[in-house]
């Protein structure tokens, strides 16, 4: 994991460990966050989605994913090696063929809202079907009801 870069309103070098939603500018405490939320000021809309939402990289190197997720977000992070095993599946593969699916997930990349549409889109069986096979090559299932050898 990287160390935490300079505060962004304070400038205590390595404190910077929480980060602006808006702006992802870093900064080390509450006080320095409502002094950050006061002055915040991110880019216009339209920039910020031609760029995919993301800031331009660190000057001291390209994107971590500690630059990405947040404290909050730490829990829901799949490990590399998890998500190579996405790649390598052919039932993954088979299910992503389907037109109809390609159309559902290019949808839900695009959409604003993701969290209503991804509500929405778990009523659809062949997108709980995707879901349950993403889930099944990265968390599988525990064998239940095994005897030990």
């Amino acid at each position: 994991m990287r160390a935490p870069g300079p505060c962004a309103v304070c400038g205590a070098a390595g404190a910077g460990k929480y980060r602006c939603p808006r702006c992802t500018a870093a900064y080390c405490s509450v006080p320095c966050c409502r002094t950050h939320r006061e002055r915040c000021t991110p880019e216009p809309k339209r920039e910020q989605e031609a760029s995919a939402a993301l800031p331009p990289p660190p000057a001291d190197g390209p994107w971590s994913v500690d630059d990405i997720l947040s404290e909050d977000d730490e829990r829901d992070r799949v490990p590399l090696q998890k998500l190579k095993l996405l790649g390598e599946s052919e039932e993954l593969r088979t299910l992503l063929l389907n037109p109809h699916l390609r159309q559902l997930l290019l949808t839900l990349d695009q959409a604003e809202d993701k969290s209503s549409l991804m509500k929405k889109y778990m009523q659809e069986p062949l997108f709980v079907e995707f879901a349950d096979c993403c889930l099944g090559i990265v968390e599988p299932p525990e064998k239940e009801n095994v005897l030990p050898e």
